[in-house]
């Protein structure tokens, strides 16, 4: 079986794009579409992808099968943690064991730099994702609800993962 590879990005554009074609797929049943896009427009365009990764500690990677881009993720460097803000894989790489390789660079990536500890949030109802972290080791450590605008709220569990 291929092993993925992790690529250092500053393409905004093509982030942005796989952001729109994964979130929809992944949470318009869950949220709806015009939340969905609303996200998408606040912390997934080309713009929001920059800033996050000029002003605030930000690093993006496609993930790839060979010459093909299956998914990207995002980590954000912090004091003594890792942040790991975005995993997403296309639909059609989903369930293929490619989350579990995600999150093992991402702990890696968090011992590279010496953190203390990988952490990330989930939606409260995305129980795919819920599964596959805690099958990887991460362990539930609180919750959050945060108002984002125009009366959306992210509902989420807070992973931590020790390192």
């Amino acid at each position: 079986m291929q092993k993925l590879t992790f690529t250092e990005t500053k393409d905004y554009e093509t982030l942005a794009a796989m952001a729109r074609d994964s979130w929809h797929s992944a949470y318009d049943l869950l949220l709806g579409a015009a939340q969905v896009d609303y996200m998408l427009n606040k912390f997934q365009s080309a713009a929001a992808l920059k800033v996050q990764t000029e002003r605030q500690g930000y690093t993006y990677y496609f993930l790839s099968l060979g010459e093909e881009r299956v998914g990207y993720c995002g980590l954000q460097d912090q004091k003594q943690d890792l942040f790991l803000s975005k995993v997403y894989l296309g639909e059609e790489y989903r369930s293929r064991g490619l989350g579990q390789e995600a999150l093992a660079f991402a702990v890696a990536e968090g011992k590279r730099r010496g953190k203390k500890r990988v952490y990330l949030t989930v939606n409260k109802h995305n129980a795919r994702a819920i599964r596959a972290y805690e099958k990887f080791g991460f362990i539930r450590e609180g919750e959050e609800c945060a108002a984002i605008g125009e009366g959306y709220y992210m509902d989420d569990y807070i992973y931590g993962y020790r390192l």
